[in-house]
């Protein structure tokens, strides 16, 4: 199964060199916003979240929302450096006065969010090292889950390892992170989760076709 979604950047992001020693615990968090709140709820990244993060030592690689204007989704990456300080940093921003003000007082008209899922991942040892921007071009991003069937995760990895990466990069497609789920719930054992930018959605699908099409 493949799941894509293109995204525009809402803030700064990233890519560096290939790395295989990065021991970092990653989290994509995807945000449903209420109907008419997504703008509140940037806002309140724009004006406290990010800020608050940052105090805690959480650290930010992008902020997105989907091109497609029929989804309401709010889509952003943080770091830590393992599993157990994201458990710590995310319990003290969580418990910090300054934030349960903020939330309260975004929420006197009602919740933000509709829903929201969080996904712990570990990165690849083909994933570039991914480390937040000053500023970053004019582009899309492009988010792709893959599933596997039973036992042929490690398979595809060495597919992307061995090729598809390389061929990404010929057809002009750049690399911003290849990572895996930590727990089994999310997929650990047959999903790959992978973030690519493009241009335009229009570069996105001239990159695939001349990939796919490629001997």
């Amino acid at each position: 199964m493949i799941r894509r979604t293109f995204l525009a950047l809402t803030t700064a992001v990233f890519a560096g060199d290939r790395s295989s020693t990065d021991l970092k615990c990653y989290e994509l968090r995807i945000y449903q916003a209420a109907p008419g709140k997504r703008d509140a709820l940037i806002e309140r990244f724009r004006a406290h979240t990010d800020r608050l993060f940052a105090r805690h030592g959480i650290e930010r690689l992008g902020y997105w929302v989907p091109v497609d204007p029929a989804d309401n989704a709010f889509v952003f990456l943080l770091a830590y450096p393992n599993r157990a300080e994201r458990d710590t940093r995310w319990e003290a921003f969580r418990n910090d006065p300054e934030w349960q003000a903020a939330r309260k007082a975004s929420e006197a008209g009602g919740p933000l969010l509709t829903g929201s899922e969080s996904i712990l991942l570990g990165a690849t040892d083909y994933s570039p090292a991914v480390v937040a921007a000053a500023k970053s071009p004019e582009r899309v991003f492009e988010l792709r889950t893959y599933k596997t069937p039973a036992g042929r995760l490690a398979a595809l990895n060495a597919r992307f390892r061995d090729h598809t990466v390389a061929l990404f990069s010929k057809h002009g497609m750049t690399h911003i992170g290849y990572w895996l789920p930590l727990d089994a719930t999310k997929g650990a054992d047959d999903t790959l989760i992978y973030l690519l930018a493009h241009a335009s959605p229009a570069a996105a699908a001239g990159s695939f076709k001349a990939f796919r099409v490629d001997p």
